[in-house]
């Protein structure tokens, strides 16, 4: 591919990505503080038998999500540009709700005709696995609406919907469990009522119903989604089976209990890192689309926003890593459940590479080969349940954690390896070099409170290291790499 020099434009989408960074950050904020205090009240409300089924649950509705929605919302995302261009928006938009309305048709009959299969295969009760089919069409719905506003660059409308959404479930979850003692199942209904509300407003949001009316659907609309879909769904199965499988593997050999250990440890690490990780690739990728569409180079923005990434994630899974229990005590309020504990360094590191490839990636997204990213993620998630099989067995929760940490370096490795010509991606050198530098002094520090210091409240050493840090990185380590340049 022929690039076009547009400095211009260029800086105006790097300008517009901070600015849809800041509209964007309270929602992941927010989303981080929820799930912070969804772990200490759903462990306060529910026993480890309990928490159990509510991991299982999920982990069958993130399943099914894969397979029949989240492609469709994230195909709407890829190609809402390229279609608003040319003006025919309403025919694209009826298309990715034909496609969604057959998937939940669908969904619903493979249910229904292998039930008995997928019943003995989940291990749940037939009222949570009928629970979580319906559950999947607001959530569904949801997927498709918000990566539409994501299309529209409506990174405030996005936000406040998904702040609602985030506080909205933890409450209507914790009036259900007290007011109808209805257990883990309080979550679910929580989930549905709050997502079904969200949905209404997000319609509203997005002015869809001003742009959408059915027309006769065409075949070049649909081959594209399709063609980039269908490999993007099969690749976050391949994650599915990297992040989730472990706990049907875990369920499988020692039951809901060690499962829930399983689900507390994801519960400390990956929903509360995720979003602020996140945070990044989600104001810049849209905008990072409209480039590459108007044929600049958008690698060294993409490298630019690596290095702020490694800036903001390295430091804190580390922290979290050294201090993993002093964490688990912040989040986990039945003690039963301390044991998770162990999960938390395997678990953030692994969430580390993992958001990672968000960057190492998005050359497959945009040069549509996504195939490719499925293969290298099947490949980490075949090898992933293989290490579960035969580290639990002999490790219990720490052949979990070796699993999983395995399965997502591998993934962010091959992606590293695997470069798309003229999309591979430039090394932050630079902020790579400051980090290292403001990494040493941090490292005295925590070596002090080990020897010396360990009468300092848990909590107060993390903030410390945390802030000896970055001011090392901002106040000295740029002035040195200023003058050794």
């Amino acid at each position: 591919m022929e690039y076009i020099e547009n400095k211009e434009l260029e800086e105006k989408e790097v300008k517009g990505i901070f600015t849809d960074m800041i509209k964007y950050s309270p929602s992941k904020l927010c989303g981080m503080f929820g799930n912070m205090i969804a772990v200490p009240i759903y462990t306060s409300l529910f026993s480890q038998q309990q928490y159990g089924l509510y991991t299982i649950s999920i982990a069958m509705l993130s399943f099914l999500c894969i397979i029949f929605s989240d492609w469709v919302g994230l195909s709407g995302l890829r190609f809402f540009r390229r279609h608003q261009i040319v003006d025919d928006l309403p025919k694209y938009l009826t298309t990715l709700v034909t496609i969604l309305t057959i998937n939940m048709v669908l969904m619903f009959a493979i249910a229904f005709i292998f039930r008995d299969g997928l019943y003995s295969f989940f291990h749940i009760p037939f009222k949570y696995f009928l629970a979580v089919l319906f559950l999947i069409i607001p959530v569904a719905i949801r997927a498709l609406l918000s990566q539409l506003l994501r299309a529209q660059l409506k990174s405030i409308s996005y936000t406040v919907a998904t702040i609602l959404n985030q506080f909205a479930t933890i409450l209507m979850a914790v009036c259900f469990a007290k007011c109808f003692n209805m257990g883990a199942a309080s979550i679910l209904l929580g989930m549905g009522v709050s997502i079904s509300l969200i949905d209404i407003l997000l319609l509203y949001q997005s002015e869809i119903l001003k742009v959408f009316k059915f027309q006769k659907i065409e075949w070049k609309f649909i081959l594209p989604i399709i063609c980039y879909g269908i490999p993007l769904a099969a690749t976050s199965l391949s994650a599915w089976i990297i992040t989730k499988s472990n706990t049907f593997i875990m369920n499988s050999i020692s039951g809901f209990e060690k499962t829930a250990l399983v689900g507390v440890g994801y519960g400390i690490t990956l929903p509360i890192l995720m979003p602020l990780f996140a945070m990044i690739t989600v104001a810049a990728i849209p905008r990072i689309i409209n480039l590459y569409e108007g044929k600049i180079d958008v690698r060294p923005i993409v490298s630019k926003f690596l290095g702020y990434y490694i800036l903001v994630a390295l430091p804190l899974v580390t922290v979290m890593s050294l201090y993993s229990v002093d964490v688990a005590h912040i989040f986990i309020k039945n003690p039963q459940m301390y044991e998770a504990s162990a999960l938390v360094p395997y678990f953030a590191y692994g969430v580390f590479f993992l958001a990672m490839t968000d960057y190492t990636t998005l050359q497959y997204h945009l040069a549509n080969k996504t195939h490719i990213e499925f293969t290298i993620k099947l490949i980490s998630g075949i090898i992933g349940v293989a290490l579960n099989f035969a580290l639990i067995p002999k490790l219990g929760l720490a052949g979990v954690g070796i699993a999983t940490f395995t399965a997502n370096f591998l993934y962010w490795l091959l992606s590293v390896l695997i470069v798309i010509p003229n999309l591979n991606l430039y090394f932050p050198k630079n902020a790579i070099v400051r980090i290292i530098a403001a990494f040493i002094p941090a490292t005295g520090l925590w070596y002090l409170f080990k020897t010396v210091g360990t009468g300092v409240n848990g909590v107060i050493q993390i903030c410390s290291l945390l802030l000896c840090f970055y001011v090392i990185y901002f106040l000295v380590c740029r002035k040195f790499i200023k003058f050794a340049e």
